[in-house]
Protein backbone atom coordinates (compact mmCIF):
# COMPACT_ATOMS: atom_id res chain seq x y z
CA UNK A 1 0.00 0.00 0.00
CA UNK A 2 1.21 3.57 -0.77
CA UNK A 3 1.59 5.58 1.81
CA UNK A 4 0.07 9.21 2.42
CA UNK A 5 3.34 10.70 1.63
CA UNK A 6 3.95 8.39 -1.34
CA UNK A 7 0.87 10.16 -2.86
CA UNK A 8 1.99 13.30 -1.97
CA UNK A 9 4.95 13.35 -3.96
CA UNK A 10 2.96 11.59 -6.65
CA UNK A 11 -0.27 14.51 -6.72
CA UNK A 12 2.81 17.04 -6.49
CA UNK A 13 4.56 15.72 -9.87
CA UNK A 14 1.44 15.43 -11.28
CA UNK A 15 1.08 19.12 -10.52
CA UNK A 16 4.96 19.91 -12.20
CA UNK A 17 4.26 17.48 -15.23
CA UNK A 18 0.75 19.61 -15.51
CA UNK A 19 2.14 23.05 -15.32
CA UNK A 20 5.27 22.08 -17.35
CA UNK A 21 3.16 21.12 -20.22
CA UNK A 22 0.82 24.20 -19.86
CA UNK A 23 4.30 26.24 -20.18
CA UNK A 24 5.24 24.42 -23.51
CA UNK A 25 1.52 24.96 -24.84
CA UNK A 26 1.46 28.44 -23.75
CA UNK A 27 4.92 29.23 -25.71
CA UNK A 28 3.80 27.24 -28.97
CA UNK A 29 0.84 28.79 -29.33
CA UNK A 30 -1.50 25.94 -30.06
CA UNK A 31 -5.40 26.10 -31.17
CA UNK A 32 -7.26 26.76 -28.10
CA UNK A 33 -9.06 23.32 -29.02
CA UNK A 34 -5.85 21.36 -29.26
CA UNK A 35 -4.26 23.93 -25.65
CA UNK A 36 -7.57 22.46 -23.91
CA UNK A 37 -7.88 18.78 -25.19
CA UNK A 38 -3.80 18.10 -24.47
CA UNK A 39 -4.35 20.49 -20.95
CA UNK A 40 -7.06 17.88 -20.11
CA UNK A 41 -5.55 14.92 -21.12
CA UNK A 42 -2.42 14.96 -19.36
CA UNK A 43 -4.55 16.34 -16.24
CA UNK A 44 -6.37 13.05 -16.79
CA UNK A 45 -3.46 11.11 -17.66
CA UNK A 46 -1.19 12.16 -16.38
CA UNK A 47 2.12 10.08 -17.33
CA UNK A 48 0.82 8.52 -20.73
CA UNK A 49 -0.70 11.83 -21.51
CA UNK A 50 2.62 13.61 -21.09
CA UNK A 51 4.23 10.71 -23.38
CA UNK A 52 1.58 11.47 -26.04
CA UNK A 53 2.44 14.81 -26.13
CA UNK A 54 6.23 14.53 -26.66
CA UNK A 55 5.24 11.98 -29.20
CA UNK A 56 2.64 13.47 -31.12
CA UNK A 57 1.54 17.29 -29.29
CA UNK A 58 3.73 19.47 -31.43
CA UNK A 59 5.01 19.32 -35.27
CA UNK A 60 8.74 18.35 -35.17
CA UNK A 61 9.63 17.08 -39.15
CA UNK A 62 12.85 16.61 -37.79
CA UNK A 63 16.43 18.95 -38.41
CA UNK A 64 17.71 17.04 -41.17
CA UNK A 65 14.62 17.23 -43.43
CA UNK A 66 13.96 20.83 -42.80
CA UNK A 67 17.80 21.40 -43.74
CA UNK A 68 17.46 19.38 -46.72
CA UNK A 69 14.10 21.60 -47.69
CA UNK A 70 16.21 25.12 -46.65
CA UNK A 71 18.97 24.38 -48.74
CA UNK A 72 17.11 23.75 -52.33
CA UNK A 73 14.38 26.19 -51.55
CA UNK A 74 15.66 28.89 -49.25
CA UNK A 75 13.04 31.33 -47.46
CA UNK A 76 11.35 33.56 -49.70
CA UNK A 77 11.90 31.09 -53.15
CA UNK A 78 9.10 30.64 -55.18
CA UNK A 79 9.07 27.19 -55.82
CA UNK A 80 5.91 26.11 -56.27
CA UNK A 81 5.47 28.79 -59.25
CA UNK A 82 6.34 28.43 -63.02
CA UNK A 83 9.89 28.31 -63.72
CA UNK A 84 11.15 31.55 -65.07
CA UNK A 85 12.00 30.57 -68.47
CA UNK A 86 8.32 28.93 -68.85
CA UNK A 87 6.19 30.38 -71.67
CA UNK A 88 3.72 32.80 -70.32
CA UNK A 89 0.32 33.67 -71.14
CA UNK A 90 -2.34 37.16 -70.04
CA UNK A 91 -3.71 36.16 -66.87
CA UNK A 92 -7.57 34.31 -67.46
CA UNK A 93 -10.52 35.73 -67.05
CA UNK A 94 -12.49 34.99 -63.38
CA UNK A 95 -15.53 35.56 -61.89
CA UNK A 96 -15.76 37.75 -58.59
CA UNK A 97 -15.36 35.01 -56.27
CA UNK A 98 -12.81 32.94 -58.49
CA UNK A 99 -10.74 35.90 -58.89
CA UNK A 100 -11.47 36.18 -54.33
CA UNK A 101 -9.95 32.84 -54.14
CA UNK A 102 -7.11 32.45 -56.56
CA UNK A 103 -6.14 36.07 -54.79
CA UNK A 104 -5.91 34.53 -51.74
CA UNK A 105 -4.09 31.24 -53.10
CA UNK A 106 -1.84 33.18 -54.99
CA UNK A 107 -0.49 34.84 -51.83
CA UNK A 108 -0.51 32.15 -49.46
CA UNK A 109 1.41 29.76 -52.41
CA UNK A 110 3.29 32.17 -53.91
CA UNK A 111 2.28 31.28 -57.51
CA UNK A 112 0.11 32.97 -59.38
CA UNK A 113 -3.10 30.89 -61.24
CA UNK A 114 -2.57 29.77 -64.66
CA UNK A 115 -4.80 29.24 -67.40
CA UNK A 116 -4.17 26.87 -70.27
CA UNK A 117 -4.94 23.69 -69.22
CA UNK A 118 -6.15 20.82 -69.24
CA UNK A 119 -8.21 18.63 -66.65
CA UNK A 120 -10.32 15.54 -67.53
CA UNK A 121 -12.11 13.72 -63.85
CA UNK A 122 -12.01 9.79 -63.63
CA UNK A 123 -14.65 8.61 -61.33
CA UNK A 124 -13.78 5.54 -59.56
CA UNK A 125 -10.33 3.49 -59.63
CA UNK A 126 -10.76 1.30 -62.57
CA UNK A 127 -10.51 4.19 -64.96
CA UNK A 128 -8.23 6.41 -63.45
CA UNK A 129 -5.45 3.15 -63.19
CA UNK A 130 -6.20 2.39 -66.77
CA UNK A 131 -5.74 5.84 -67.86
CA UNK A 132 -2.51 6.00 -65.44
CA UNK A 133 -0.55 2.65 -66.81
CA UNK A 134 -1.22 3.75 -70.37
CA UNK A 135 0.31 7.48 -69.93
CA UNK A 136 3.43 5.81 -68.50
CA UNK A 137 3.93 3.49 -71.68
CA UNK A 138 3.92 6.64 -73.20
CA UNK A 139 6.40 8.38 -70.82
CA UNK A 140 9.54 10.31 -72.44
CA UNK A 141 11.37 11.43 -69.28
CA UNK A 142 10.48 10.50 -66.36
CA UNK A 143 7.49 9.09 -64.11
CA UNK A 144 7.09 10.53 -60.44
CA UNK A 145 4.65 8.88 -58.03
CA UNK A 146 4.23 9.74 -54.24
CA UNK A 147 1.01 7.94 -52.55
CA UNK A 148 -0.10 7.16 -49.42
CA UNK A 149 -0.87 3.90 -49.71
CA UNK A 150 0.37 0.86 -52.11
CA UNK A 151 -1.24 -2.29 -51.77
CA UNK A 152 -0.66 -5.17 -54.55
CA UNK A 153 -3.03 -6.88 -56.00
CA UNK A 154 -5.29 -6.67 -59.22
CA UNK A 155 -5.31 -3.70 -61.03
CA UNK A 156 -3.08 -1.83 -58.58
CA UNK A 157 -0.09 -4.32 -60.50
CA UNK A 158 -0.50 -3.16 -63.62
CA UNK A 159 0.82 -0.03 -62.49
CA UNK A 160 3.46 -1.55 -61.24
CA UNK A 161 3.89 -3.15 -64.88
CA UNK A 162 4.05 -0.02 -66.78
CA UNK A 163 6.63 1.47 -64.68
CA UNK A 164 9.08 -1.73 -65.08
CA UNK A 165 8.57 -1.38 -68.87
CA UNK A 166 9.02 2.65 -68.79
CA UNK A 167 12.58 1.94 -66.71
CA UNK A 168 13.16 -1.11 -69.22
CA UNK A 169 12.86 1.91 -72.39
CA UNK A 170 15.41 3.64 -70.06
CA UNK A 171 12.72 6.10 -68.41
CA UNK A 172 13.75 7.53 -65.16
CA UNK A 173 11.11 6.39 -62.45
CA UNK A 174 10.77 7.46 -59.14
CA UNK A 175 8.23 6.15 -55.97
CA UNK A 176 7.88 7.50 -52.97
CA UNK A 177 5.81 5.71 -50.01
CA UNK A 178 4.54 6.73 -46.84
CA UNK A 179 6.33 4.51 -44.54
CA UNK A 180 2.83 3.27 -42.48
CA UNK A 181 0.35 4.15 -44.72
CA UNK A 182 2.25 1.67 -47.36
CA UNK A 183 4.30 -0.52 -44.89
CA UNK A 184 2.60 -3.80 -45.72
CA UNK A 185 3.93 -3.34 -49.88
CA UNK A 186 7.68 -1.89 -48.77
CA UNK A 187 8.08 -5.41 -46.71
CA UNK A 188 6.63 -7.33 -49.99
CA UNK A 189 8.56 -8.45 -52.88
CA UNK A 190 7.79 -5.68 -55.36
CA UNK A 191 10.08 -3.04 -53.71
CA UNK A 192 13.27 -5.46 -54.85
CA UNK A 193 11.25 -5.92 -58.31
CA UNK A 194 10.82 -2.13 -58.70
CA UNK A 195 14.27 -1.45 -57.88
CA UNK A 196 15.89 -4.47 -59.72
CA UNK A 197 13.99 -2.99 -62.78
CA UNK A 198 16.14 0.29 -62.20
CA UNK A 199 13.60 2.04 -60.35
CA UNK A 200 13.91 4.07 -57.26
CA UNK A 201 11.65 3.36 -54.73
CA UNK A 202 11.52 5.30 -50.93
CA UNK A 203 9.53 5.29 -47.81
CA UNK A 204 8.84 8.53 -46.67
CA UNK A 205 8.74 9.77 -42.96
CA UNK A 206 9.97 6.32 -41.39
CA UNK A 207 9.37 5.71 -38.21
CA UNK A 208 11.24 3.95 -35.24
CA UNK A 209 11.71 4.29 -31.42
CA UNK A 210 14.73 6.25 -31.97
CA UNK A 211 13.05 8.98 -34.36
CA UNK A 212 10.10 8.89 -32.30
CA UNK A 213 12.56 10.97 -29.91
CA UNK A 214 13.37 13.66 -32.16
CA UNK A 215 10.47 13.63 -35.02
CA UNK A 216 6.51 13.35 -34.84
CA UNK A 217 5.25 10.04 -35.63
CA UNK A 218 1.80 10.64 -37.24
CA UNK A 219 2.85 13.46 -39.82
CA UNK A 220 2.01 11.19 -42.72
CA UNK A 221 2.23 11.70 -46.78
CA UNK A 222 -1.07 11.66 -47.43
CA UNK A 223 -0.74 12.75 -51.37
CA UNK A 224 -1.51 10.98 -54.55
CA UNK A 225 0.27 12.39 -57.26
CA UNK A 226 1.32 10.83 -60.50
CA UNK A 227 3.44 12.95 -63.23
CA UNK A 228 4.45 11.81 -66.10
CA UNK A 229 7.12 14.06 -67.98
CA UNK A 230 6.57 17.16 -65.85
CA UNK A 231 3.74 17.30 -68.76
CA UNK A 232 0.57 14.96 -67.60
CA UNK A 233 -0.94 14.50 -63.87
CA UNK A 234 -3.00 13.01 -61.52
CA UNK A 235 -4.07 13.83 -58.42
CA UNK A 236 -7.17 13.26 -55.69
CA UNK A 237 -8.43 10.50 -53.40
CA UNK A 238 -7.30 7.32 -55.21
CA UNK A 239 -4.24 5.54 -53.72
CA UNK A 240 -2.82 2.59 -55.34
CA UNK A 241 -5.16 -0.05 -54.72
CA UNK A 242 -7.48 -1.95 -56.22
CA UNK A 243 -10.99 -1.24 -54.11
CA UNK A 244 -12.38 -5.33 -55.60
CA UNK A 245 -9.23 -6.35 -52.87
CA UNK A 246 -8.53 -3.54 -50.47
CA UNK A 247 -9.37 -4.00 -46.79
CA UNK A 248 -12.35 -6.33 -47.16
CA UNK A 249 -12.33 -7.23 -43.96
CA UNK A 250 -13.00 -3.52 -42.80
CA UNK A 251 -16.60 -4.39 -43.12
CA UNK A 252 -17.79 -0.71 -44.76
CA UNK A 253 -17.52 -2.01 -48.71
CA UNK A 254 -15.68 -0.69 -51.49
CA UNK A 255 -13.68 2.27 -51.34
CA UNK A 256 -15.27 4.82 -53.85
CA UNK A 257 -12.56 7.47 -55.35
CA UNK A 258 -12.08 9.89 -58.12
CA UNK A 259 -9.01 11.05 -59.63
CA UNK A 260 -8.33 14.13 -62.01
CA UNK A 261 -5.71 14.08 -64.98
CA UNK A 262 -4.38 17.54 -65.66
CA UNK A 263 -1.96 18.58 -68.62
CA UNK A 264 -0.21 21.78 -69.01
CA UNK A 265 1.41 24.18 -65.74
CA UNK A 266 -0.75 22.04 -63.04
CA UNK A 267 1.12 19.17 -64.13
CA UNK A 268 4.16 21.12 -64.00
CA UNK A 269 3.62 22.77 -60.21
CA UNK A 270 2.40 18.73 -59.06
CA UNK A 271 5.92 17.95 -60.33
CA UNK A 272 7.29 20.24 -58.13
CA UNK A 273 5.79 19.13 -54.50
CA UNK A 274 6.60 15.21 -55.88
CA UNK A 275 10.60 16.82 -56.26
CA UNK A 276 10.32 19.02 -52.73
CA UNK A 277 8.97 15.72 -51.05
CA UNK A 278 11.83 13.84 -52.55
CA UNK A 279 14.57 15.74 -51.89
CA UNK A 280 12.99 16.01 -48.34
CA UNK A 281 13.34 12.25 -48.11
CA UNK A 282 17.07 12.69 -49.12
CA UNK A 283 16.67 11.99 -52.63
CA UNK A 284 18.15 13.73 -55.46
CA UNK A 285 18.22 14.51 -58.90
CA UNK A 286 20.50 14.22 -61.52
CA UNK A 287 19.97 17.98 -63.22
CA UNK A 288 18.17 21.13 -62.39
CA UNK A 289 15.69 21.10 -60.03
CA UNK A 290 13.07 22.91 -62.07
CA UNK A 291 10.49 21.16 -64.23
CA UNK A 292 10.34 21.34 -67.75
CA UNK A 293 6.23 22.38 -68.56
CA UNK A 294 6.31 22.18 -71.98
CA UNK A 295 4.23 24.39 -74.20
CA UNK A 296 0.74 26.22 -73.51
CA UNK A 297 -2.39 24.41 -74.23
CA UNK A 298 -5.29 26.41 -75.93
CA UNK A 299 -5.91 29.38 -74.44
CA UNK A 300 -9.29 29.94 -72.62
CA UNK A 301 -8.24 26.28 -71.21
CA UNK A 302 -8.82 25.50 -67.22
CA UNK A 303 -7.20 28.24 -64.84
CA UNK A 304 -6.54 26.06 -61.46
CA UNK A 305 -4.11 26.26 -58.82
CA UNK A 306 -2.19 23.55 -56.87
CA UNK A 307 -1.99 23.82 -52.94
CA UNK A 308 0.50 21.99 -51.31
CA UNK A 309 -0.11 21.55 -47.05
CA UNK A 310 1.26 20.25 -44.30
CA UNK A 311 2.96 20.62 -41.08
CA UNK A 312 6.42 22.60 -43.07
CA UNK A 313 3.86 25.51 -43.73
CA UNK A 314 3.62 27.60 -40.86
CA UNK A 315 -0.25 29.78 -42.03
CA UNK A 316 -1.84 27.01 -42.17
CA UNK A 317 -2.45 27.45 -45.95
CA UNK A 318 -5.00 25.28 -46.86
CA UNK A 319 -7.38 25.81 -43.96
CA UNK A 320 -7.67 29.37 -45.04
CA UNK A 321 -8.42 28.53 -48.85
CA UNK A 322 -10.93 26.32 -47.98
CA UNK A 323 -12.72 28.40 -45.45
CA UNK A 324 -12.27 31.16 -48.09
CA UNK A 325 -13.97 29.17 -50.75
CA UNK A 326 -17.20 28.51 -47.90
CA UNK A 327 -17.98 32.23 -47.21
CA UNK A 328 -17.43 33.15 -50.86
CA UNK A 329 -20.64 30.55 -51.64
CA UNK A 330 -23.71 32.23 -52.39
CA UNK A 331 -26.17 29.74 -53.85
CA UNK A 332 -24.69 26.14 -53.67
CA UNK A 333 -22.10 24.51 -51.31
CA UNK A 334 -21.78 20.78 -52.20
CA UNK A 335 -19.20 18.66 -49.81
CA UNK A 336 -18.36 15.31 -50.07
CA UNK A 337 -15.37 13.59 -47.45
CA UNK A 338 -15.31 10.23 -45.90
CA UNK A 339 -13.57 11.82 -42.50
CA UNK A 340 -15.77 14.80 -41.11
CA UNK A 341 -14.44 16.28 -37.98
CA UNK A 342 -14.08 20.07 -38.65
CA UNK A 343 -12.77 22.54 -36.11
CA UNK A 344 -15.36 25.54 -34.72
CA UNK A 345 -13.56 27.81 -37.71
CA UNK A 346 -15.04 25.50 -40.41
CA UNK A 347 -18.34 24.49 -38.76
CA UNK A 348 -19.18 28.25 -38.04
CA UNK A 349 -18.45 28.71 -41.92
CA UNK A 350 -21.02 26.01 -43.01
CA UNK A 351 -23.66 27.09 -40.51
CA UNK A 352 -23.28 30.44 -41.55
CA UNK A 353 -23.46 29.35 -45.39
CA UNK A 354 -27.06 27.71 -44.99
CA UNK A 355 -28.32 30.49 -42.52
CA UNK A 356 -27.48 32.99 -45.37
CA UNK A 357 -29.20 30.86 -47.87
CA UNK A 358 -26.85 29.08 -49.69
CA UNK A 359 -28.22 25.16 -50.25
CA UNK A 360 -25.37 23.57 -48.26
CA UNK A 361 -25.24 19.54 -49.13
CA UNK A 362 -22.62 17.32 -46.80
CA UNK A 363 -22.40 13.26 -48.28
CA UNK A 364 -20.21 11.37 -46.43
CA UNK A 365 -20.13 7.94 -45.78
CA UNK A 366 -22.62 5.65 -43.55
CA UNK A 367 -19.84 3.47 -42.26
CA UNK A 368 -16.07 4.36 -42.14
CA UNK A 369 -13.42 2.16 -40.89
CA UNK A 370 -12.30 4.23 -37.35
CA UNK A 371 -15.09 4.01 -34.65
CA UNK A 372 -13.34 7.36 -32.81
CA UNK A 373 -13.80 8.81 -36.05
CA UNK A 374 -17.50 7.88 -36.75
CA UNK A 375 -18.75 8.96 -33.38
CA UNK A 376 -16.93 12.58 -33.43
CA UNK A 377 -18.20 13.12 -36.76
CA UNK A 378 -21.89 12.52 -36.00
CA UNK A 379 -21.80 14.67 -32.90
CA UNK A 380 -21.78 17.46 -35.20
CA UNK A 381 -24.69 17.05 -37.22
CA UNK A 382 -27.49 18.31 -34.80
CA UNK A 383 -25.97 21.84 -35.06
CA UNK A 384 -25.69 21.39 -38.70
CA UNK A 385 -28.62 20.34 -39.90
CA UNK A 386 -30.57 22.69 -36.92
CA UNK A 387 -28.58 25.82 -39.15
CA UNK A 388 -30.13 24.07 -42.47
CA UNK A 389 -27.28 21.77 -43.87
CA UNK A 390 -28.37 18.56 -45.60
CA UNK A 391 -26.21 15.86 -44.84
CA UNK A 392 -26.59 12.44 -46.54
CA UNK A 393 -25.24 9.38 -45.67
CA UNK A 394 -23.61 7.16 -48.45
CA UNK A 395 -24.50 3.74 -48.74
CA UNK A 396 -22.74 2.61 -51.58
CA UNK A 397 -19.55 2.13 -49.59
CA UNK A 398 -16.63 4.03 -47.85
CA UNK A 399 -17.08 7.14 -50.38
CA UNK A 400 -13.58 8.85 -50.02
CA UNK A 401 -13.38 11.32 -52.20
CA UNK A 402 -12.60 14.65 -50.86
CA UNK A 403 -14.48 17.35 -53.23
CA UNK A 404 -16.02 20.98 -52.58
CA UNK A 405 -17.96 22.35 -55.14
CA UNK A 406 -18.62 26.21 -55.15
CA UNK A 407 -21.96 27.85 -57.23
CA UNK A 408 -20.78 25.86 -59.79
CA UNK A 409 -17.63 27.72 -60.78
CA UNK A 410 -15.00 26.42 -58.11
CA UNK A 411 -13.80 23.10 -57.03
CA UNK A 412 -11.53 22.05 -54.46
CA UNK A 413 -10.24 18.28 -55.17
CA UNK A 414 -7.80 16.29 -54.06
CA UNK A 415 -6.42 14.15 -51.12
CA UNK A 416 -7.29 16.11 -47.93
CA UNK A 417 -10.10 15.19 -45.89
CA UNK A 418 -12.45 17.87 -43.84
CA UNK A 419 -10.96 16.98 -40.22
CA UNK A 420 -8.08 18.47 -38.17
CA UNK A 421 -5.44 15.91 -39.22
CA UNK A 422 -5.61 16.76 -42.73
CA UNK A 423 -6.10 20.49 -42.53
CA UNK A 424 -3.43 21.33 -39.78
CA UNK A 425 -1.15 17.73 -39.26
CA UNK A 426 -1.16 16.00 -42.82
CA UNK A 427 1.10 16.54 -46.15
CA UNK A 428 -1.72 17.21 -48.43
CA UNK A 429 -2.10 18.35 -51.52
CA UNK A 430 -5.45 20.04 -53.46
CA UNK A 431 -6.41 20.83 -56.71
CA UNK A 432 -8.54 24.63 -56.89
CA UNK A 433 -10.01 24.75 -60.29
CA UNK A 434 -11.54 28.15 -61.30
CA UNK A 435 -13.06 25.97 -64.00
CA UNK A 436 -17.52 25.81 -65.05
CA UNK A 437 -16.93 22.73 -66.94
CA UNK A 438 -14.75 20.55 -64.46
CA UNK A 439 -16.73 21.89 -61.40
CA UNK A 440 -19.70 20.77 -63.55
CA UNK A 441 -18.62 17.02 -63.98
CA UNK A 442 -17.44 16.66 -60.59
CA UNK A 443 -21.20 18.41 -59.74
CA UNK A 444 -22.71 15.08 -61.98
CA UNK A 445 -20.34 12.90 -59.65
CA UNK A 446 -21.68 14.51 -56.61
CA UNK A 447 -25.09 14.48 -57.42
CA UNK A 448 -24.57 10.20 -58.30
CA UNK A 449 -23.20 9.87 -54.46
CA UNK A 450 -26.04 11.61 -53.43
CA UNK A 451 -28.73 9.51 -55.10
CA UNK A 452 -27.27 6.62 -53.15
CA UNK A 453 -27.29 8.24 -49.87
CA UNK A 454 -29.91 8.57 -47.16
CA UNK A 455 -30.66 12.28 -46.50
CA UNK A 456 -30.90 12.55 -42.63
CA UNK A 457 -34.35 13.56 -40.72
CA UNK A 458 -33.70 15.90 -37.82
CA UNK A 459 -36.42 14.90 -35.62
CA UNK A 460 -35.29 11.21 -36.73
CA UNK A 461 -31.88 12.04 -35.53
CA UNK A 462 -32.26 13.57 -32.37
CA UNK A 463 -34.20 10.74 -30.94
CA UNK A 464 -31.43 8.14 -31.33
CA UNK A 465 -30.67 6.86 -27.56
CA UNK A 466 -28.60 9.41 -24.61
CA UNK A 467 -26.10 6.82 -24.18
CA UNK A 468 -25.20 6.95 -28.01
CA UNK A 469 -24.96 11.16 -28.18
CA UNK A 470 -22.96 11.25 -24.69
CA UNK A 471 -20.28 8.97 -26.65
CA UNK A 472 -21.18 10.83 -29.65
CA UNK A 473 -19.96 14.15 -27.05
CA UNK A 474 -17.29 12.74 -25.80
CA UNK A 475 -15.21 11.65 -27.89
CA UNK A 476 -16.14 15.04 -29.92
CA UNK A 477 -13.53 16.66 -27.00
CA UNK A 478 -11.17 14.38 -28.74
CA UNK A 479 -12.01 15.49 -32.08
CA UNK A 480 -8.17 18.29 -31.91
CA UNK A 481 -6.68 15.05 -31.39
CA UNK A 482 -7.87 12.84 -33.88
Amino acid sequence: MFGIETWSLAATLHGFIWFGVLLRVVSRRLYPGSALAWLLLVASVPYGGLVLYVLIGERPLGRRRMARLLALYPPGHPWLAPPANAPTDKPPTLTPAQNNLARLAAQVLDAPVEGGGRIALFAGAEPALTALARDIDAARRHCHLAFYIWQAGGQADEVGDALIRAAGRGIACRILLDAVGSAAFLRGPWPARLRTAGIEVKPALPVGLLRALFVRMDLRLHRKIAVIDGRVAYTGSLNLIDPHQFRQQAGVGEWVDAMARVEGPPAGALDRIFRRDWVAEGGQFPGPSATVTGDRFEAGGAAMHVAPSGPDFPQDNLRRLLLTALYEAHRELVITTPYFVPDEAVVLALESAAQRGVRVTLIVPARVDSRLVRHASRSFFDDLMSAGVRICQFHGGLLHTKSITVDGEITLFGSSNLDIRSLRLNFEVTLIAYDAPFTAAVRRLQADYEANSEVLDLARWRSRSRARRFVENLLRLASPLL
